[in-house]
C-alpha cells in the first residue's frame, strides 16, 4: 500500500461452507457490519477454499469448521502452509461453527477468530472489530508488526484431533439437513435442525416447533423425511415427525389413542396406528 495514499484498499475475503444457505446468510450479515468488505470467492469445501485463498490471497477466510471431505481446520492448516506472496501478508482465519468448542479455545489462543452458527449480527460485529485492528496492524512499519503466532499450527492439529474424536458439530453426512430456513413472523431465521422439537405439516405449509419459537416453511413432510436423520427425526403419523432427543412420554388418551408428550413445549402429539410399534413397551 502506498504510505502517501490515505484510502487504504478495501479488504477481501474468501467464505467457505457447505451450505449454500449459510454463505449466503453469511454474506448478508457481513454487508450489513462491514459494507466495505469484498467477498471475492465462495467455497463449498475445504479443497475449494484452500485454491481460492491461494490464488486469490484475500485479506480474510470464513471456514466452515465441519466441510465433507477436507474440514475448515484441515483446511486452515493447508491455508497457513502456503508461500507468502511478495505483496500480500498473511491470510486471517475465521472459523464457522454451531458449536463453541473449539472457538472458545481458538479464541482464547488468540490465533484465529470464529463466528457461530447463525450468525448474528450483534456478534459478527465483534469479529468484525477486532479483524479491523488486526488488519490495521498491517500498515505499520515492519519493525512495528507484531511477530506471527507460533502456536497456530499446534492449535489447529488440537483442533483436528478433536474434530476425529467426534466432538463439536454433528458429523456432516451428505445430503443431511442441518439447518431449517423458516419464516418467523416477517423474518427468515436460519433454525438448527438439533433445536426442533417437531414438524407438523397441513397442505400448505409444515410447521417447525422449537422450545422458543414457531416458524414455518413450505416444504412438505415427505420431503423433510428423505433430508433428516431418521435415528433422530421419527415418523409418528403422516403429517408429523418428532425428535426422537425431545421425548418425554408417552400415553394414552380415553380413545385408547398414542400421545407424545415433547420437552420444552406443552402440545402432545398424535401417534397413528402405522407408526404404534415405535413406542411397543414404553
Amino acid at each position: 500500500m502506498n504510505p502517501n495514499d490515505p484510502t487504504p484498499p478495501a479488504p477481501r475475503a474468501v467464505v467457505a461452507d457447505d451450505e449454500r444457505l449459510m454463505r449466503e446468510q453469511l454474506r448478508a450479515r457481513l454487508a450489513e457490519v462491514w459494507p466495505e468488505l469484498q467477498v471475492v470467492a465462495e467455497a463449498k469445501n475445504g479443497v475449494e477454499a484452500v485454491e481460492a485463498v491461494a490464488r486469490l490471497r484475500p485479506d480474510l477466510v470464513f471456514l466452515d469448521i465441519r466441510m465433507p471431505g477436507m474440514t475448515g481446520i484441515e483446511a486452515a492448516r493447508e491455508i497457513s502452509r502456503l508461500e507468502p506472496a511478495d505483496d500480500a501478508p498473511a491470510c486471517e482465519i475465521v472459523f464457522i461453527t454451531a458449536y463453541d468448542q473449539y472457538a472458545v479455545e481458538a479464541f482464547e489462543q488468540g490465533v484465529v477468530d470464529y463466528v457461530l452458527k447463525p450468525a448474528e449480527r450483534e456478534r459478527l460485529q465483534v469479529t468484525v472489530q477486532r479483524l479491523k485492528a488486526r488488519l490495521a496492524l498491517r500498515s505499520q512499519a515492519d519493525d512495528d508488526r507484531p511477530a506471527p503466532a507460533q502456536d497456530l499450527h499446534a492449535l489447529l492439529a488440537r483442533l483436528a484431533s478433536q474434530l476425529q474424536q467426534g466432538g463439536g458439530d454433528a458429523a456432516a453426512v451428505p445430503g443431511r439437513l442441518r439447518w431449517i430456513q423458516a419464516t418467523v413472523g416477517q423474518q427468515i431465521q436460519m433454525i438448527p435442525v438439533d433445536e426442533v422439537l417437531f414438524f407438523i405439516s397441513d397442505e400448505k405449509y409444515t410447521r417447525v416447533q422449537t422450545a422458543q419459537i414457531e416458524a414455518l416453511i413450505r416444504k412438505p413432510i415427505k420431503e423433510l423425511i428423505d433430508e433428516l436423520d431418521p435415528d433422530q427425526f421419527w415418523q409418528i403419523h403422516r403429517s408429523t415427525l418428532v425428535n426422537a432427543k425431545a421425548i418425554a412420554g408417552i400415553s394414552r388418551d380415553l380413545r385408547g389413542r398414542q400421545l407424545v408428550a415433547v420437552r420444552g413445549h406443552a402440545e402432545k402429539l398424535e401417534v397413528s396406528r402405522s407408526y404404534t410399534h415405535l413406542f411397543k413397551g414404553m
